[in-house]
């Protein structure tokens, strides 16, 4: 199994900006899809973005789509998510999330590995 630590979470006021990274370490970062989750208070945890193993091929929620963009680095084991034009319903725990094959997914079911996650507060 890969080991996933988020970080770059904080508070932020509507309409910032927020950079979130997730470090893996363990087995090979390239054999895995990266996913972004995030679940507020009382609600589910919902899909955010995607990735696939390459970097090829990205996946967004229709409520980010514009504003969020997934990256990752695998010579750095590393998936990031820009957040831009944050809002007050974007605050949320932001949890990364890694999927042993090439093809991402956007159900938190198919993913085998969570990070802890780290606390996004959009303030309006």
């Amino acid at each position: 199994q890969v080991q996933l630590v988020e970080s770059g979470g904080g508070l932020v006021q509507a309409g910032g900006s927020l950079r979130l990274s997730c470090a893996a370490s363990g087995r090979t970062f390239s054999s895995y899809a990266m996913g972004w989750f995030r679940q507020a208070p009382g609600k589910e945890r919902e899909f955010v973005a995607a990735i696939s193993r390459s970097g090829g091929s990205t996946y967004y929620a229709r409520s980010v789509k514009g504003r969020f963009t997934i990256s990752r680095d695998n010579a750095k084991n590393t998936v990031y998510l820009q957040m831009n034009s944050l809002k007050p319903e974007d605050t949320a725990v932001y949890y990364c999330a890694a999927r042993d094959g090439p093809y991402p997914s956007l159900e938190k079911a198919d993913f085998g590995s969570w990070g802890q996650g780290t606390q996004v507060t959009v303030s309006s």
